[in-house]
């Protein structure tokens, strides 16, 4: 009897053991190991105030080169698509119409001022009698009215030479600004008229400097107007991500809030000395307007959910914590943080992808 019941007792005590030992696997399979995490406490620091938008630009100048006079189009002296300067001959019209006009202009007044100088000595000579009361006061005074009309005449005839002038220079066609030239809207032989379509024969656009249209919210607009216009710098951003070496200046702001859009128009001039840029070109416009103290956190740090963006912090029992943020503008690799965040946090930067809400980690400063 003594036998058996010292064998109970051990049998018991042995399934005890196996029960705590089958206990403690259990719960060391539920135990997740810590994740090894970098962390960066942050701090507040001086970052430039940013807002960006995307503009267009275009020429700084833009006109049609258009006929003044109508006539056959005889000689086109430009490549379309070179740069020209200002004064420099485009086209060229038929000038033999225009040269019979001002030779008939000038006979015209070669014979009207023959008669001026006629009706001048006449009325000399009458007045003169007149005053010897040679001929009556009637006869002086018609030559007086004559010689009028005669130096009527010859104004008359002076402008209309100057006109036919005129129009012999029109059929030179030179460009009024200097710029990069368009497509030729009209062939050389075509019949060309100011009063219609034809009139148009190129454009010009001055690439240098160029200017960029953009618009801000009303609230950006606001942030720029409070700072020194000194202050405001405009950076520009290619369509492949690089960024354009020279810095714009606003030019111009507009005068009212669209009531569509909420945004008000802005303009920027840029130079554009080596015509990098060609109008209608889409950019990325970054409006720096001064400096503010904000909490800064590196990109790779920021994820973000159907909640928003959100930062992984250490939590006070070492377990990860989950935070949403207000994020701004990027600040080369960095992301300025508008809230959500306060000076110290400590910040996870790394193995996000491994962290659950709750999960522990092994935090180390990040280097």
């Amino acid at each position: 009897m003594t036998r058996l019941l010292v064998a109970i007792l051990c049998g018991a005590l042995a399934a005890c053991s196996q029960g705590d030992a089958s206990q403690k696997n259990d719960n060391a399979k539920a135990a997740p190991d810590a994740v090894p995490v970098s962390v960066l406490e942050v701090q507040p620091r001086e970052v430039p105030v940013t807002f960006e938008a995307v503009g267009r630009t275009e020429g700084s100048r833009e006109v049609q080169v258009r006929a003044r006079v109508a006539g056959i189009l005889e000689r086109q002296l430009y490549t379309e698509g070179d740069s020209v300067k200002a004064g420099q001959t485009l086209f060229q019209i038929e000038r033999a119409p225009f040269e019979i006009e001002l030779a008939q202009a000038r006979g015209t007044l070669a014979q009207e001022r023959a008669r001026d100088e006629l009706a001048k000595k006449e009325s000399e000579r009458l007045k003169s009698l007149a005053d010897r009361r040679a001929i009556s006061q009637k006869e002086a005074d018609q030559a007086a009215s004559a010689l009028s009309q005669t130096s009527g005449a010859v104004q008359v005839a002076r402008a209309r030479e100057r006109q036919a002038e005129l129009n012999l220079s029109y059929t030179t066609v030179s460009a009024p600004i200097g710029g990069i030239t368009g497509r030729a809207q009209q062939s050389i032989g075509s019949l060309v008229s100011p009063t219609n379509e034809s009139a148009v024969l190129t454009t010009l656009t001055r690439g240098d400097p160029l200017w960029v249209r953009f618009a801000l919210s009303e609230a950006e607009y606001a942030a720029v107007r409070a700072v020194d216009p000194k202050a405001v710098n405009v950076e520009l951003e290619l369509a492949d991500g690089r960024r354009y070496p020279k810095h714009a200046r606003i030019n111009f702001a507009g005068s009212s809030v669209d009531a569509g859009t909420g945004t008000v128009q802005m303009r920027a001039e840029v130079p554009n000395p080596e015509l990098a840029l060609l109008p209608g070109q889409f950019l990325r416009v970054r409006v720096v307007a001064g400096t503010q103290q904000a909490i800064v956190v590196p990109q790779t740090a920021v994820m973000q959910n159907e909640g928003g963006r959100f930062v992984w912090l250490v939590g006070p029992e070492g377990k990860a914590l989950q935070r949403p943020i207000r994020a701004g503008t990027w600040l080369g690799k960095e992301w300025i943080v508008l809230d959500g965040l306060k000076a110290g946090d400590p910040v996870i930067v790394d193995n996000l992808v491994r962290l659950r809400p709750g999960a522990p980690v092994a935090a180390k400063k990040a280097g």
